[in-house]
Parts: structure tokens; C-alpha cells; sequence
């Protein structure tokens, strides 16, 4: 099992590239299940997650090909309707491919999903959305059965979700792009990536307005053809390199960026004293370290509110930032899982049930840690460049589900960060 090996105390300078994002990518890959032709897309990380979505759609009969970051899929032969539970535990995206596969064959059966042990994401949303489109859903067995109206085909429908989950918003967008007639869906989540998601999809003939807000309206279609798109730069690997070199202090600029999908994280930044510069598609931060950063506090919520996937990276910076800082985490009821990790480097935090406190320290110690999900890895990365010697970071593997190469990227502006095998 793979582990890295980060050495602390290395300034970092020069110049990234930001890879296409992990969040996109995935229910992107999902809406190649919606026709028989050709989708072609660029962008495309090469990572964990994706490989294993790869995979699951090969299983269900989509040919797909890859070349770097170019993936090429064909839908024309789809044979088996089934996301099966060896491929779905280990990733909770994969109830993703129920939307399509209901739209356009009319049946699908998938095994309840798995994924980081984060806490509850339930699917109920899911399925009370295809239940209003007429789907007639069934669980037995760890699997969602599910089987469109007599007819067919799925109907429109107005629905509410009871909360906003992403997810679900992205399942029921696929699966309305479909059905006959008009589907709204009210308190839909606002991430850019559901708009990502919504471009590709009217690219393929989808008629679909308001992705983006909290409120989307589809007209049905009868079939949608192939397409092609790049997908959109990935906002949480942005948000980690910018803390990374706010606590380790530099200069660097991340090209291929989206900065306006992180104002949240931006911001918080800025006022914890990083120098932050944007442009259309780059993004320029400048510090002088975490030990002439002032501590700020995060309450993390739905887009475009500070992200959960962020907290860890920020937590990590606020360990060694001057003053007392507050992380409230409102969306999972177990991602602080990190925090006994961080302490082991010589971090001063404390729990009061959603809340963190952290005390900023002079400086952290090198010490062998566990990863337990994949932000948390990247927040003991991040840990792990400003603490004084060594630090060994076990069970990487969640940071290979969504960062492609971090190692890689982080050397080239001077990070002393090294992956062994054990």
C-alpha cells in the first residue's frame, strides 16, 4: 500500500496547472448512458474514481476508450442494466447511472452506493424524484429496483427535494432529459458542476433552462445524439494548492482555473492575509506562511457557501495560523475524522459537537498519520509541508480518488514530498 513521505519547511513557487474536476467528470461519464451515439470528452483527471466509473460502464456494455486525458464512450450496445455492489461500494457516485439507465431503457437495478465513510448521504431523494416521474422503485436485497410506467417512459413532474443534495439533482436532471414532458425541480443544488453536467447535456439536444439556481426546468425529449466537451477545471484541487502555499508561504499561479466557482474559499483567504490575485482562467496567491497568517473561522454549507470538501484544507491551514479559529461543519456529520491526525502532528483542537476549535500553534511536528477520507488526505498534506521534519502519510489511496497526482504537482514548485510503497 502506498504512502508519501512529506518533508516540511519548503517555500513553494511557480506554476500548476489545474486538472478537470473529479465532481464533473463523474456524472459527465454517467450521460454517455443517455444515447447511442459517439460523446467525446477532454479534461477528463485520471483518477481512482473515474476509473472505476470507467469501468462500471464498460460492465454495463458502453465502449469506452481513453487517450490521456481524452475519454471517447459509445452507448449503442448496452446490454446489462445493473450497477453491481463490488463496484458501487467503493464509490457513491455510481447511483448516478440509475437516472439514465431508467430514462432510456426503462429498467435499471443498482446496489445501494458506499463511497468515504463521511457519514449519511441517503438516496431517498433519488428515489422519491423517479417515483414522482412515475418509476415504480423497489429495495431488496442492498438493491434499488427500479422500472418506468407501463408506457415506458418516464413522465415530467414538479419536485421537491426535502434537502438540497447534489447527487440527487444531477440523477433527476439525467433522468428528466427523457421524460415526456416538463419536469421542474425546486431546491435543486446550485454547484457549478451541475451546470457542467447541463451544458453537455444540451449539447446532446437536451432542453433544459435555470442549472445553476434552485430552480431547473427540462423539457423532455424524445432521444438526445453524441456530443463533445471538456470538462470544467476542478474547484476543490484549486481551493487545496491555494491553501497549500498560504500556509507554506510563496508565490504561484494555477493556470486552467475557474475562479469564480470558489469566491467562498477566496475570500476566507483574503481576510486570513493571503494576497490573491484572478483572471479569467488563472488564479495568482501570494504568502508569506501560515505564521503571519491570522486565524479565520468557516461554517461550511451548499454552494455557493463555503464548500465541505474545503474544510479539511482550511482546518489544517487555521492549525498553524495566529489565533483561534472555528470550523462548523453543517452538510456530514462525521468529516472530522482529521482532527485526531492533526493533533498528532501537534495541532490544538478540540471538538464541541459540529463545531472545531483550533488554537494556532507555533509550529507542527513530522509524525506518521492515517488518512481517513479523501479531503482529509489532502489536509494532511498540507500539514505535512509546513511541519518541521518528516511526516508519513498511510492510506493515500482515498487521496488517489480525487487528486490526480498531487505528489507530482507539488514537487514541481518545490514541495519535498515523495510517494514509497510500504
Amino acid at each position: 500500500m502506498d504512502k508519501l513521505i512529506v518533508t516540511g519547511g519548503a517555500r513553494l513557487r511557480g506554476e500548476l496547472e489545474v486538472s478537470g474536476a473529479k465532481n464533473s467528470a463523474l456524472p459527465i461519464l454517467c450521460a454517455s448512458l443517455l444515447t447511442a451515439d459517439t460523446v467525446v470528452l477532454s479534461n477528463v483527471p485520471r483518477l481512482h474514481d473515474v476509473a472505476t466509473m470507467l469501468k462500471l460502464l464498460w460492465r454495463m456494455g458502453v465502449e469506452a476508450e481513453r487517450d490521456g486525458h481524452k475519454v471517447t464512450l459509445r452507448g449503442d450496445r448496452i446490454s446489462f442494466l445493473e450497477a453491481p455492489y463490488e463496484l458501487v461500494k467503493t464509490m457513491r457516485a455510481s447511483i448516478l447511472v440509475l437516472g439514465p439507465m431508467l430514462a432510456r431503457f426503462g429498467q435499471a437495478r443498482v446496489s445501494l452506493p458506499g463511497g468515504c465513510a463521511i457519514g449519511q448521504r441517503p438516496v431517498d431523494q433519488h428515489i422519491k424524484g423517479l417515483q414522482a416521474m412515475g418509476a415504480e422503485i423497489e429495495i431488496e436485497q442492498g438493491y434499488i429496483n427500479a422500472r418506468a410506467p407501463k408506457s415506458g417512459r418516464l413522465h415530467g413532474a414538479r419536485i421537491v427535494t426535502d434537502m438540497v443534495t447534489v447527487t440527487g439533482t444531477e440523477n433527476l436532471m439525467m433522468a428528466a432529459v427523457l421524460a415526456e414532458g416538463e419536469t421542474i425541480l425546486e431546491n435543486a443544488a446550485r454547484e457549478p458542476e451541475i451546470g457542467d453536467l447541463a451544458e453537455l447535456l444540451i449539447k446532446m439536444g437536451a432542453k433544459i433552462v435555470g442549472a445553476g439556481t434552485d430552480r431547473i426546468v427540462i423539457q423532455g425529449v424524445e432521444s438526445l445524439r453524441g456530443a463533445e466537451h471538456a470538462v470544467m477545471p476542478d474547484r476543490i484541487e484549486t481551493g487545496t494548492f491555494l491553501c497549500a502555499v498560504a500556509a507554506t508561504g510563496g508565490d504561484v499561479v494555477l493556470r486552467a482555473a475557474r475562479p469564480e466557482t470558489l469566491d467562498a474559499v477566496i475570500d476566507k483567504l483574503r481576510e486570513a492575509g493571503a494576497d490573491i490575485d484572478t483572471g479569467p482562467d488563472w488564479i495568482q496567491i501570494r504568502s508569506a506562511g501560515a505564521e503571519h497568517m491570522k486565524a479565520v473561522s468557516i461554517r461550511t454549507a451548499e454552494y455557493p457557501a463555503f464548500p465541505t470538501d474545503m474544510q479539511a484544507q482550511f482546518m489544517a491551514l487555521g492549525c498553524v495560523s495566529e489565533g483561534t479559529s472555528r470550523v462548523t461543519e453543517t452538510i456530514f456529520e462525521n468529516r472530522f475524522m482529521h482532527v485526531q491526525e492533526l493533533n498528532r502532528l501537534g495541532a490544538n483542537i478540540e471538538i464541541e459537537g459540529k463545531t472545531a476549535v483550533i488554537q494556532g500553534v507555533p509550529r507542527l511536528s513530522g509524525a506518521a498519520v492515517m488518512a481517513t477520507d479523501l479531503r482529509a488526505s489532502a489536509g494532511l498534506v498540507i500539514s505535512g509541508l509546513v511541519a518541521e521534519g518528516d511526516t508519513t502519510i498511510d492510506r493515500i489511496y482515498h487521496l488517489d480518488r480525487g487528486y490526480e497526482q498531487m505528489e507530482k504537482k507539488l514537487s514541481a514548485i518545490g514541495a519535498k514530498i515523495r510517494r514509497a510503497s510500504a
